[in-house]
């Protein structure tokens, strides 16, 4: 064996130890009950470089949101909303724990969101959908002027519109440079029309287990501009209280006893998990505008797993039958494209599998669809290498020969439909770029096992002084 082929089948077997390297995780994760992956989730014990399942694989939710322009400001352009408001949307998901999310832009302001492993949708859509408007404001104890403003309100069934704001007959009743909200626990709070310091000035925000009032509280620090505007404000309002309104709803109202500046806390009757769904809005940032459920779609994790073994039974089989006709049609030949063939599905595997690449039933379809492009290349190879031989050639030549005449082919061919999945990629969403990811990887996999392996294997038996080869 040569110098040059030895250095071939060293670089081989080194990328094969390392493609079964990073495949083992997937076996060991994937072999383990459905309840004991969820529990091992939980705990933070996932793999970290494995292939993950999309939603009609694994079973999850899907949310398609809609951002309401309407209440957007003028000075923002819609894209420019949408981009914000997608980002802050994956930083709540990411916070909360939930991984291999999809979300992406459907239309001009619909926002499409994947959630796979999350069965009941209601404390992501909670958590998504929050607005998080984060105010303080001062509250004027002394509510006489409001005095009819809050007789009328005992007397309306629904003196607030959806968005939170007062109706407009109660409205016009309110003294100016005030404005009525309704507390948390219930009843109404006069505090000042203006907020000087908001969610926007927040650094940081997170629970606090126990609080003096026995429950979580969020507590909460501001950055340098805030620290200071929240200093003055609370330096200019001793002894008054302080309310702390999010979503035009005051959550609480503690006294100020002091000038305060970089920390505060939001304390009130929570629980555990709406205190960690404060502390992760308010950190993530406020949405641009409200955004609604206008779809939602859960997959449960048996259909996910019934999709898993028809989309395996489907692949292996297809396998199984190209396996078989080469090895029957193309002989000696046949046997080597199928070596090529399960190297180019163990590598794209591998691949995928380094990345933490997200496989959903598309990307099956296109990882079937790159085997059956690796297999093409190869009859090209093995039919040239045939119409060398009929003209009694030496063995080498008709491997090198055959070899040549087939590249350009061979190359043309991955290289359009690379370009058309690289165009799937930039402008698809959701499954479509499934889709194209895992053909993309798989087509230039096999340029590599069709061209490369197979040609090395040739080579080596050569080594042997063969004489002919069965095709």
């Amino acid at each position: 064996m040569s110098n040059k082929l030895a250095v071939k089948w060293g670089l081989i077997l080194l990328i094969l130890l390392g493609s079964v390297y990073f495949i083992y995780p997937n076996y060991k994760w994937y072999s383990k009950p459905i309840a004991e992956r969820e529990t091992l989730d939980t705990l933070g014990e996932r793999p970290k470089r494995m292939l993950n399942l999309g939603l009609d694989l694994r079973g999850g939710s899907s949310l398609l949101l809609e951002l309401d322009v309407s209440k957007l400001s003028d000075k923002e352009p819609l894209n420019e909303a949408m981009a914000r408001a997608i980002e802050i949307i994956r930083n709540r998901i990411d916070q909360y724990g939930v991984a291999e999310t999809s979300i992406t832009k459907q239309g001009d302001k619909w926002i499409m969101v994947q959630l796979p492993g999350v069965s009941n949708p209601q404390r992501a859509e909670e958590l998504i959908g929050k607005t998080a408007m984060l105010e303080f404001r001062i509250v004027k104890n002394d509510t006489t002027e409001a005095q009819k403003a809050f007789e009328k309100l005992e007397t309306t069934e629904e003196p607030f519109d959806q968005d939170g704001n007062l109706i407009p007959e109660i409205a016009k009743l309110v003294p100016a440079g005030s404005q009525i909200m309704r507390n948390k626990e219930g009843g109404y709070s006069l505090v000042t029309d203006t907020a000087t310091v908001t969610g926007a000035d927040l650094e940081n925000a997170r629970v606090v287990m126990m609080s003096e009032n026995g429950y979580p509280s969020v507590s909460f620090t501001f950055n340098a501009e805030g620290a200071k505007k929240f200093g003055q404000l609370t330096g200019a309002n001793l002894n008054k209280q302080l309310a702390i309104v999010l979503d035009n709803t005051i959550q609480s109202a503690p006294v100020v006893r002091a000038r305060i500046t970089k920390q505060g806390e939001i304390t009130g009757s929570f629980s555990a998990e709406e205190a960690r769904s404060l502390a992760i809005v308010l950190k993530a940032g406020a949405l641009p505008a409200p955004v609604k459920v206008i779809e939602k779609k859960t997959i449960g994790p048996t259909l996910g797993e019934d999709s898993i073994k028809s989309g395996l039974f489907a692949s292996a089989l297809a396998l199984v039958l190209i396996l078989f006709f080469m090895a029957i049609y193309y002989k000696a030949a046949g046997v080597i494209a199928d070596v090529a063939l399960l190297l180019n599905f163990v590598f794209t595997v591998a691949i995928m599998s380094y990345f933490s690449a997200t496989l959903t039933l598309p990307g099956i379809a296109g990882m079937i669809l790159s085997l059956a492009m690796a297999i093409d290349a190869n009859v090209l190879i093995i039919e040239r290498m045939r119409e060398e031989k009929r003209l009694e050639k030496p063995v080498y030549e008709i491997i090198n020969l055959g070899y040549d005449k087939a590249w350009s082919a061979i190359f043309d061919s991955n290289i359009t439909t690379i370009i058309v999945g690289a165009c799937l990629l930039q402008f698809g969403t959701g499954p479509v770029k499934g889709f194209a990811v895992t053909l993309i990887i798989g087509l230039l996999v096999s340029l590599f096992t069709a061209v490369f392996v197979t040609r090395a294997i040739y080579e080596l038996i050569l080594t042997s002084n063969t004489k002919e080869i069965s095709l």
